[in-house]
């Protein structure tokens, strides 16, 4: 299988791993895979904060950086929060993660928003990744007993309109990974990584005629992740925030007073180091150094691919959704997510369905991919929204 590896220790200085999924990618096994294709890695720590966290996400194929905005909005483009029409509002969503593989890995998140203008909306988000029961053991094999590792990330949001059309956001994060219990590995005592980092992000929405049709046309960017290495030891090596480019676009078809569609299509890309080729002795033989600072690392990985431009092109991953109301009270959702068997080889389908009544938001969603491939194959997503105070008109 060309399966990227979820390594629950994260670095290599722990004496565990725990599952080996295709999550996302972004972790590889090096060397040759079993169809024959060469692997280079980009390796980072904390890769759960990639994961679509919220039913609507999930289910349009995790395309959404452009499409009208929720309570949700903030894990994807937070400057979309701007355009939000009403005071506040809050959300809850859970996945049970990788439940093919693993009984009791899980996602939790939660969001919350507050206009306190007509242009300026603050928000808060908290995710947390459960992953279960893990069994740790030392080099040789030892029982060091059970344990429940998590990781945490804590989002402070800000985001304002600039016009009628366009706005701009940013989020404040802190990220918190504990996976071995102080454990010692390799003479030395490992302990949680913790890091901060920011979002930057933009916005654009205009009413138009596309078509022939009223429509909104929407294009949204966001520069996710950008902070500091993360280390689960004193003198470890150091790994990169999984910093990720995602940029795209939607068009909403206002077809009358009761149907309305979405279309939207996104592009990510991870600025992070793609590990070059090493020959038998360690030395480099094509790519580039991954030891690097943080901002060499991020412009760097436009150009650091030992394939070239070929290589790069195959590490943008493609997200295209589709969304359908009725009435503005049932949604209906669909989308298609696809990697390049070389960098992950995640390629799935994804639907969804949605309720509004009053205040009170309800989405599922629902990922088919082949379930002898794909450990991510019959994930579900659950999401739950309120939103309270008075609509602009």
């Amino acid at each position: 299988m060309n399966l990227g590896c979820f390594v629950k220790t994260a670095v290599s200085v722990f004496s565990f791993v725990a599952v080996c999924t295709e999550l996302f990618g972004q972790v590889v096994v090096p060397g040759t895979q079993t169809n024959g294709s060469e692997s280079n890695n980009i390796r980072v720590a904390v890769p759960f904060l990639l994961i679509a966290p919220d039913a609507r996400l999930g289910s349009m194929g995790e395309a959404g950086v452009a499409v009208q905005p929720d309570a949700n909005a903030m894990a994807v483009n937070p400057a979309k929060l701007a355009f939000l029409d009403r005071k506040y509002g809050f959300s809850i969503s859970y996945s049970p993660w990788l439940k093919s593989l693993v009984p009791d890995i899980s996602l939790t998140y939660l969001t919350g928003f507050y206009k306190t203008d007509e242009k300026t909306t603050l928000g808060a988000a908290l995710r947390y990744f459960n992953l279960g029961e893990l069994q740790l053991t030392d080099i040789n094999q030892q029982d060091l007993g059970v344990y429940s590792p998590n990781e945490i990330a804590f989002d402070v949001v800000y985001s304002r309109q600039m016009s009628q059309s366009f706005s701009l956001g940013t989020s404040l994060r802190y990220i918190y990974s504990n996976l071995t219990s102080g454990q010692f590995s390799s003479g030395q005592q490992t302990k949680p990584g913790t890091a901060i980092a920011v979002d930057v992000s933009a916005y654009f929405k205009k009413p138009a005629i596309f078509l022939g049709t009223d429509a909104i046309l929407s294009a949204g960017l966001n520069i996710s992740n950008i902070g500091t290495k993360m280390s689960y030891s004193e003198t470890g090596e150091s790994s990169f925030l999984p910093t990720n480019l995602k940029i795209g676009g939607a068009s909403t078809f206002l077809i009358d007073d009761y149907n309305q569609f979405t279309f939207a299509l996104d592009f990510n890309k991870l600025m992070v180091p793609t590990q070059p080729v090493y020959d038998a002795n360690g030395k480099i033989i094509a790519g580039k150094d991954p030891n690097r600072s943080v901002p060499s690392g991020m412009f760097g990985s436009f150009s650091d691919a030992p394939g070239g431009i070929s290589e790069e092109i195959k590490e943008v991953s493609i997200a295209a959704g589709m969304e359908y109301w009725y009435s503005q009270q049932f949604a209906f959702r669909a989308g298609y997510f696809y990697e390049s068997p070389q960098k992950g080889n995640r390629r799935y389908f994804t639907l969804g369905a949605g309720l509004k009544y009053n205040v009170f938001n309800i989405d599922i969603a629902y990922l088919l991919a082949n379930a002898q491939k794909s450990p991510l194959a019959n994930t579900l997503r659950f999401t739950m929204l309120f939103n309270f105070g008075e609509a602009k008109n």
